[in-house]
């Protein structure tokens, strides 16, 4: 067998064993929602990080970095913004209602604060967009196994899938918590190694951009090399989704206390404010190394694999797997969740049992990953697949979770309108200026600015919260 190969597949078994005995703790459903609400600081900040590294911030931000150069530091860097906004104001405000009220999920929070339509308008346009980024994941880990042994991306992404589905099935967040550790013991180090190496390899930095400088223009060293446009693009496709993304909410309702919340969200953020020059770095390498390559999402296992030692390139193909597993763990819990919780208890069976609950947790996560697996195969990059999510992250929920949690007022109905006005308005928009937008700003920037008009349209008129509900 491939070493590469067996190494990775080792890894594999060595996360569904863990995940599988961490399980057995869950024997209720609030534990595998929000994992007995009893994750500390350190736990909130591993499966925070763990979820929030995963195939943009790697696979996807190397090739970002090898076609843009440095300013891809911007696709990472703009998460990093959003999660440490999240960590001083939505995460504790939202966590303090989440264990008053008990809720699991973020529609739980929609319902209680608008209504049961709000919530399921929510749940019905998450649920079709985050299956896109966990269609990205897969396409990540299918990119690293043809290169490592040359499979197609079809059994790639099954692979893939049936790994992330064996272990997060078994026990919810809480198995996920403890995986997640050692994924980021892994990934972190495996970076920390890679980075460094990778550019001693390659002659070091300034020999790297002393070559790619030859044929390639100023703007691929600067920081802010894509314009203030391309810039303002990232932050505002990304900080505000994590900001408000219903898997990372979820994840915080699991913190044992305030302080666990803002410590550990934090800390996440200060670490993938870090991490963000990591794929720069590869990317670059990659560019001096391989110029041309046909398909830019191959640079970073190309790198792991042709430019490191062996074991150094092992390694760090086991950081970049845990980094796919991890997130796709992610979005898996905030699928299943939403489904059971937000579709299922919410829509047709309110008096459903604890038992029945688990059980259907269980499968949904499975039918969720199924139907992961077909979108991967038919998505052409990991970029693409995680921006609809991040956009209709964006557009239907960040106004409406804000407003929600900072005014009693506006209701429902303003929510509604908001929620559907703004999905729209993104959508023809993109459409009619093919993704580029008008003005230098990007589609998403008007959908969030058609959200808060609507909202502060509806405030002006005096609509308070649940009328006609």
């Amino acid at each position: 067998m491939n070493k590469y190969l067996a190494i990775l597949a080792l890894y594999s078994l060595v996360l569904v064993a863990l995940g599988l005995a961490v399980s057995r703790r869950v024997k209720k459903s609030s534990d595998f929602f929000v994992a007995g609400r009893s994750l500390g600081s350190g736990l909130i900040f591993s499966t925070f990080l763990a979820a929030n590294i995963g195939a943009g911030s790697t696979v996807g931000a190397t090739g970002l970095a090898y076609h843009v150069g440095a300013s891809a530091w911007w696709w990472v860097g703009s998460a990093a913004v959003g999660c440490l906004v999240l960590a001083f104001t939505v995460g504790p405000r939202i966590w303090e209602l989440a264990t008053r009220n008990n809720f699991y999920t973020v529609g739980d929070f929609l319902e209680w604060r608008y209504s049961r339509r709000v919530r399921i308008a929510v749940a019905l346009l998450l649920w079709a967009g985050a299956l896109s980024i966990l269609a990205g994941q897969l396409i990540a880990i299918a990119w690293i196994l043809n290169v490592v042994a040359g499979l197609s991306k079809t059994v790639g992404c099954l692979l893939g899938g049936a790994i992330a589905i064996t272990y997060f099935t078994a026990g919810g967040l809480t198995s996920a918590a403890w995986v997640n550790v050692l994924q980021l013991c892994v990934k972190m180090s495996g970076f920390m190694l890679a980075a460094p190496l990778a550019l001693s390899a390659a002659g070091g930095l300034p020999s790297v951009e002393a070559g790619l400088a030859r044929h390639l223009p100023p703007s691929f060293f600067d920081y802010a090399g894509a314009g203030l446009r391309g810039v303002a693009g990232y932050l505002l496709l990304l900080a505000p989704s994590f900001i408000v993304s219903p898997g990372l909410l979820q994840k915080l309702y699991g913190a044992r206390d305030r302080k666990a919340v803002t410590w550990g969200v934090a800390l996440n953020g200060l670490a993938m404010v870090a991490f963000a020059f990591v794929p720069v770095m590869l990317g670059m390498v990659a560019a001096a190394k391989f110029p041309g390559l046909q398909n830019r999402e191959l640079a970073l296992p190309m790198v792991m694999t042709q430019v490191l030692p062996f074991w150094v390139g092992a390694w760090a193909l086991a950081a970049v797997f845990s980094a796919e597993l991890s997130a796709s763990d992610a979005i898996l819990f905030m699928l299943s969740t939403s489904l059971v919780k937000d579709l299922y208890q919410g829509l047709l069976r309110p008096d459903a049992s604890d038992r029945q609950l688990l059980r259907l947790s269980r499968l949904s996560a499975l039918g969720a990953g199924a139907a992961g697996v077909a979108l991967a195969v038919s998505l052409p990059s990991i970029i693409s697949a995680l921006s609809i999510f991040y956009t209709l992250v964006s557009v239907a929920l960040f106004v409406p979770v804000l407003v929600g949690l900072y005014s009693s007022r506006p209701g429902s109905r303003a929510a509604m309108a908001a929620i559907l006005t703004s999905v729209a308005a993104t959508a023809l928009l993109q459409f009619y200026t093919q993704g580029r937008g008008i003005y230098g700003l990007p589609p998403v920037a008007f959908g969030i600015a058609t959200s808060a008009g609507v909202m502060a349209l509806w405030n002006a008129t005096g609509q308070r919260r649940r009328e006609g509900n």
